[in-house]
């Protein structure tokens, strides 16, 4: 399996709710105001925004949950297991061209997956390598459409570690500074078999695995998988590999592309694998 492409979700078509000024006014959208209630008479309270989620907060997600644009199911205590660590939690602007978008639409899922990494890599520490390396990836939720027609325009970015079977890790009560120092022997990318097998699967490196992610290779301003740039990602993985091999006479390497999901989806690096036996 690999990296499902969470960080780059897919657009999806720009849904709306309706013109704001409509859903949101306080004296209604067209017409004459209708007869005022009469002393005594009861009236409706005012709808208040959900309230918006808290850092730190965790959540039992499955791997197809850990893909949508919502959630709603309950808070977990981080004491018992759980998939899912809130790192930050943000405001956006749910209007454009005087609609109201929900969380699905493109350009806010756009929006929220550059604000959710850049967040994911201060909360984790390390780097832009060390998370382009690890088996740890932002996924993010805002509120229903029915939220949002009530005024709630927060977003939650989560932290989650995909494993194989298509399944998500159980993870700790928190993963702050999971990245720093040797983080990458817990968190980094290793793989089962030789990434030319076709067994082959992305395991977290503290399971049994028989190679290693060393490092990133980036491609740009070339087709999928060309030639060109196949041998400058091999030039790269084969220096990687000789510097790690300290002096050997003998090592082995392997340059590896994204998947093609990934690429649809704006992953423009590749990997560089090394037999790393644990």
């Amino acid at each position: 399996m690999t990296k499902p492409p969470w960080p780059l979700r897919p657009a999806r078509a720009a849904a709306t709710l309706g013109i704001l000024a409509c859903l949101l006014a306080l004296s209604g959208c067209s017409g004459s105001p209708g007869p005022r209630p009469s002393a005594g008479a009861g009236t409706p309270s005012p709808t208040l925004p959900a309230p918006a989620p808290r850092v730190g907060s965790c959540h039992q997600l499955g791997y197809a949950a850990a893909a949508r644009s919502t959630d709603t199911g309950p808070v977990v205590s981080c004491g018992r297991p759980h998939t899912a660590i809130s790192y930050y939690v943000g405001s956006y602007n749910p209007v454009q061209d005087g609609h109201l978008l929900t969380i699905a639409a493109g350009s806010i899922q756009a929006q929220l997956a550059r604000r959710c990494t850049v967040h994911l890599r201060s909360y984790l520490g390390g780097g832009r390598e060390a998370l382009r390396l690890s088996r740890l990836q932002a996924v993010w939720f805002g509120p229903t459409p029915a939220q949002t027609r009530t005024g709630a325009h927060w977003f939650r970015c989560d932290v989650v570690a995909p494993a194989e079977g298509q399944r998500l890790e159980s993870l700790p009560r928190s993963l702050r500074g999971s990245l720093t120092g040797r983080g990458l022997d817990r968190w980094g990318t290793c793989g089962t078999t030789s990434p030319s097998r076709a067994n082959f699967q992305q395991v977290a490196c503290s399971s049994r695995h028989t190679w290693r992610a060393i490092r990133t290779v980036d491609i740009s301003g070339a087709r999928y998988l060309a030639k060109s740039a196949t041998d400058a990602g091999n030039t790269t993985c084969k220096d990687a590999a000789s510097t790690r091999a300290k002096g050997a006479l003998k090592y082995t390497w392997s340059f590896q592309w994204p998947s093609r999901a990934h690429w649809s989806s704006g992953q423009r690096y590749g990997y560089c694998w090394i037999p790393d036996a644990n």
